[in-house]
C-alpha cells in the first residue's frame, strides 16, 4: 500500500530543529520525499504501523502536526505529477 506522510515541526526553538531532522531521518529510511515535509511510502501494514509508532516517538503532540494516509491498492490510487520531480517507479527495477 502506498501512505502519504505529511509533517508539520514547530522549529521556533533547537529542540524543535532536532525533532524535524529527526522525523525526517525517519521517513528518508522509508519512503521517498516528495515535498519538504511530505514522503510516499510504499509500505505493508505492519511496515506501516512500525513507521507510525517511530514518527509517534519523535514529534511533540502538543506543538506538532504528523498526518499519513493510507492509500489501499484495492480502493485504487492515482498520482497526478505536474514540475520537475519524478517520483521513482517502485514496480519497476531500482537498478539496471
Amino acid at each position: 500500500m502506498l501512505v502519504i506522510v505529511c509533517y508539520d515541526v514547530n522549529t521556533e526553538d533547537r529542540a524543535g530543529r532536532r525533532r524535524l531532522r529527526r522525523v525526517a531521518r525517519v521517513c528518508e529510511g522509508t519512503g521517498q520525499r516528495v515535498q519538504k515535509s511530505v514522503f510516499e511510502c510504499q509500505v505493508n501494514l505492519a511496515q506501516m504501523e512500525d513507521l507510525e509508532r517511530r514518527l509517534l516517538n519523535e514529534i511533540d503532540l502538543d506543538t506538532d502536526c504528523l498526518r499519513l494516509y493510507r492509500m489501499a491498492d484495492t480502493r485504487g490510487c492515482e498520482v497526478r505529477e505536474h514540475g520537475k520531480f519524478k517520483a521513482t517507479d517502485f514496480e519497476d527495477p531500482l537498478v539496471l
